[in-house]
């Protein structure tokens, strides 16, 4: 018994080496030419379902709280099933194609694409101030050289201030970690103040809505351009936590309303933004809407992946497994192939579970690996019942 099983790993696993891009782009022909209703033999020959060019994909991040990129990591991704991988990009601004080249040398060792980086640095942006334009300038360099190496997707933020201090951890399934969110809560830090009274840092000051709005603006008039040029797609992750007031500055990307603003700026798909249903569905919004006029649009450039349950909408709620929020993440996957989605998928904020606090090395990969999993099941079914 325990040779014939020996035997059939190996097999298998010669068998896994084989299959190439060729054949999961071939599986998901057949996939998307077959019947919904066809018979159970129909059905078996639509197996596996793959990922493939005419598909989204899944992308898995390689975490701050990871350090150092490493072969460990990078294969414990690729285990996982995630041919693709995202992260923050190098922090010497700008980017060059040595640079870029350098930096994703150990993710082409694994045979890992990297899909999307995030791009950070330009703070005298975001406020306005002296020094912007050699901080656009750096970016304009950094999307050409992204598009030099092949990297489609830069993601950014335009944060005045986030608000993570309304965030504190519940007990949930089993014990797991869940992360709630409320702006009235009283600081811990700072006794009998709440959350949303928190006053401004001296790093960050108080902005107003306007302000950053012509600041955004200015910057996506300039960059924009340049991204479609390099044939590279830009995406802003909106407002997470989506706090109305954030240590007194106010948040522009906090709803629904402000993300269609955002995207009238400069009319391109390369003007476009990280589409979250968890996001979407704590603004108050439904998320599937949300993403069919961004989808239309060609705007949505990466997607977050997630659940959550809403108490009162921006300022109350609960970050729960892929599996128990009020997000229907079938309709969500289903969304994204009726529109043609090809970009990345992630599966983004991991319960806390008890196996990853007793291995603080593996920075929270068994966490990532059920949402990966869950995420994985629904595009499969998507794809076997037709969208």
């Amino acid at each position: 018994m325990k040779n014939d099983r020996r035997e059939f790993i190996k097999q298998s696993t010669s068998l896994a080496a084989a299959m190439s891009l060729g054949a999961a782009s071939a599986a998901t022909s057949v996939l998307k030419g077959a019947s919904t209703a066809g018979s159970s033999a129909a059905n078996l020959a639509k197996w596996p379902i793959l990922e493939g060019p005419d598909t989204p994909y899944m992308t898995m991040n390689v975490p701050a709280i990871a350090g150092t990129i490493t072969r460990e990591r990078l294969r414990m991704l690729k285990q996982a099933g995630a041919d693709h991988s995202h992260c923050n990009g190098p922090r010497q601004l700008p980017w060059t194609e040595s640079s870029l080249t350098e930096f994703m040398a150990p993710f082409e060792a694994e045979d890992i694409k990297v899909c999307n980086l995030m791009i950070n640095g330009f703070p005298n942006t975001i406020f306005g101030r002296e020094g912007r334009d050699a901080e656009i300038e750096n970016v304009k360099a950094s999307l050409v050289a992204a598009g030099k190496v092949g990297i489609p997707i830069v993601e950014y933020n335009f944060y005045a201030h986030r608000l993570g201090e309304g965030y504190y951890e519940v007990p949930g399934r089993g014990g797991a970690g869940y992360l709630a969110y409320d702006y009235n809560r009283i600081s811990p830090r700072f006794p009998g103040v709440a959350i949303k009274d928190l006053p401004p840092t001296e790093r960050e000051p108080a902005m107003k809505s306007e302000q950053l709005w012509a600041n955004i603006t200015y910057f996506l008039k300039a960059v924009i351009p340049v991204a479609e040029k390099a044939g590279v797609r830009m995406a802003l992750h909106p407002n997470d936590p989506p706090a109305p007031i954030s240590r007194g500055s106010e948040q522009i990307m906090k709803s629904f309303a402000d993300w269609k603003r955002l995207l009238d700026i400069v009319d391109s798909p390369s003007n476009g933004m990280t589409f979250d249903c968890g996001v979407s569905t704590e603004i108050g919004e439904d998320p599937v809407e949300v993403l069919r006029y961004m989808a239309a649009r060609k705007r949505i450039n990466h997607v977050h992946y997630r659940n959550c349950i809403v108490e009162v909408p921006s300022t109350k709620y609960l970050e729960t497994f892929p599996d128990n929020g009020q997000v229907n993440m079938y309709e969500v996957m289903k969304e994204l192939f009726k529109h043609q989605y090809r970009f990345g998928i992630f599966a983004e904020h991991p319960r806390v579970l008890d196996y990853d606090k007793t291995h603080p090395n593996a920075a929270e990969y068994a966490g990532y690996l059920y949402n990966m999993a869950y995420a994985r099941a629904m595009f499969q079914a998507v794809i076997y019942n037709g969208y």
